[in-house]
């Protein structure tokens, strides 16, 4: 039976069964550890300022998401059912996320910060045949009903405005009624568990097929890529990632932030919740972890429960790094996963490595580490079309940079409904698939493994091709500039964006002539004839807040230099 409990020989206490339905780790938590901690969200705030806390431990959020599951079936959604959750991070949204898991339902996540003309185009693509969502996301789907022709079941979670379907309350009722004999899907290994959309910060937002074989590898490589051990406490900045956290055995610590802005996100609170929970990992976005660090480094503060900070979603600077790790104490360090949606884990490194580089670094790219366990990593030709089949001689030799590819159990087969793009992204090797990642990049020869930008980014000149990350990072090296972005100004016009660092004395067109001459001494660099200082802050993606967007750039710029 999935998710029962099986007595091992001569003992008297049951184990934990993990079974293929990535929904299986919750219930073996709910028996090893039942009064742990598995969610903690803010509540309020006390008479004194402090933020008050509601949770629910393994037990309890496992017992809910049985109830909820039950309801799910008696409402029309249970195994395959393509179901749109669109929950902000809360208590039910993990209960109706593993209850989702549990029915063997597709979950369908797509993240709304990423702007509405885009949010409508993966709802149109994925054809939802269920829906549940707050209130405004409810008003939403009434405003905009095309992409929803083929759902038939609705749950509001909040406050029902007239439309059908049920609420929360009136599905846990009804699954009250049947949750003693509700019984875990037993989901296949290569059976659809989710459709995860990229962000689409370097394109259209595409769905990723995540099968719960998949999810079960994931939660095993970052356990033991990172040492994480049950009874361990996270601040959990990003939903997506935070969804790991009971198959981890991590309490979840949900902060007083709004998930779509990270890089708004209060670092005074992100601390005070911190020290509230002795939280030891915490997961966030380069923005959000700069932020921190600055926050961090102004008062003089000292992080000493933190074990570990994971970030990925954009390239981290040194300079967040150097910052961050003094905010840290102990062996604590600030690891960079290197992957995708499509594929996470692919690399990692810990900062402790990446400070040792020194300023040697700079004009490399970003060092991400060596391949993690049971990822097969290699670089090959830089190609803009399909590749169907794998060759050998697409590799190309350490030292030399080419487009980055993955094999490996954590990599999706492909993205639904979107033939062309999964054409695009991924090769057939026997019976395996590889993974093509868009990021361009070489081995060194310690074997590890660095990054030079998106391969989209490259601006290929007659005599070479530049490439973004190595050109950009040494140019930051300027203490006047916060970030700068390489752009393909026009018929390919080389041209360097530049993001002032605050409080800078230089004026814009003293910086710019500074850069310029800066560029001419640099083999790296020489080609740049053009550097225009942007007014404000660089745009960034929506999801991480971190990722520049190169190609509204490329447009401003061309512009300017009409």
């Amino acid at each position: 039976m999935s998710g029962a409990l099986a007595h091992p020989p001569g003992g008297s206490a049951p184990l934990p069964e993990i079974t293929a339905n990535i929904g299986s780790h919750l219930p073996a938590m709910a028996a090893t550890v039942p009064y742990q901690r598995a969610v903690v969200v803010p509540a309020g705030r006390d008479a004194a300022g402090r933020t008050t806390w509601s949770h629910l431990t393994f037990a309890q959020l496992d017992r809910a998401s049985d109830v909820y599951a039950a309801g799910l079936l008696q409402a029309g959604i249970g195994r395959g059912t393509r179901t749109v959750l669109m929950v902000k991070p809360s208590l039910e949204f993990f209960a109706l996320t593993f209850a989702l898991f549990k029915v063997g339902a597709v979950l369908v996540l797509i993240d709304p910060g990423i702007g509405r003309r885009a949010l409508l185009q993966c709802l149109q693509e994925v054809e939802p045949e269920a829906f549940v969502g707050i209130p405004a996301a409810h008003v939403a789907r009434l405003l905009f009903p095309k992409p929803f022709r083929k759902v038939r079941a609705h749950v509001t979670v909040g406050r029902k405005l007239g439309w059908g379907g049920h609420t929360l309350g009136s599905l846990a009722a009804l699954g009250a009624k049947s949750v003693d004999s509700f019984r875990m899907a037993d989901s296949r290994p290569d059976e659809v568990a989710a459709i995860l959309f990229t962000s689409g910060s370097t394109g259209i937002p595409k769905g990723a097929i995540y099968t719960h074989g998949i999810f079960d590898s994931q939660v095993r490589q970052i356990r033991a890529l990172y040492s994480i051990e049950p009874g361990e406490i996270d601040l959990a900045t990003f939903p997506a990632f935070a969804l790991f956290d009971p198959a981890l055995g991590m309490t979840s610590i949900i902060p007083e932030m709004d998930a779509r802005f990270p890089a708004k996100a209060d670092p005074r609170k992100l601390v005070e919740a911190i020290e509230a929970h002795g939280a030891t990992n915490m997961f966030g976005s380069p923005a959000l972890v700069d932020n921190l660090s600055r926050y961090a480094a102004a008062e003089g503060l000292r992080l000493p429960s933190l074990k570990r900070i994971l970030s990925s979603g954009a390239p981290m600077r040194r300079d967040i790094l150097d910052r961050m790790q003094r905010a840290l104490t102990g062996g604590a360090q600030i690891f960079t996963p290197f992957g995708a949606t499509e594929s996470l884990p692919v690399a990692s490194i810990g900062s402790a490595e990446v400070l040792a580089e020194g300023a040697g670094a700079a004009g490399r790219g970003i060092c991400v580490g060596r391949p993690a366990p049971g990822a097969l990593v290699r670089i090959i030709r830089i190609h803009d079309e399909p590749i169907g089949e794998w060759s050998s001689d697409l590799e190309l030799p350490p030292g030399e940079i080419g487009e980055i590819t993955v094999r490996g159990d954590v990599v999706s087969a492909g993205y639904y409904a979107r033939p062309e793009q999964t054409r695009l992204a991924k090769i057939r090797e026997g019976g395996a698939i590889v993974h093509r990642m868009g990021d361009v990049g070489f081995f060194d020869p310690l074997g590890r493994l660095w990054m030079c930008g998106r391969k989209s980014h490259r601006v290929e000149l007659p005599e070479r091709t530049l490439f973004s990350e190595p050109v950009e990072q040494t140019f930051n090296q300027h203490p006047a500039v916060r970030r700068s972005a390489l752009v393909a100004a026009g018929s390919g016009r080389p041209a360097l964006v530049v993001e002032r660092e605050p409080g800078s004395p230089l004026s814009d067109h003293a910086l710019a002539a500074e850069l310029l001459a800066f560029a001419k001494k640099s083999e790296l660099t020489h080609p740049i004839r053009d550097v225009l200082i942007y007014p404000g802050t660089l745009p960034v993606d929506r999801r991480h807040n971190a990722k520049i967007e190169r190609e509204r750039l490329a447009i401003w710029a061309a512009e300017r230099l009409k």
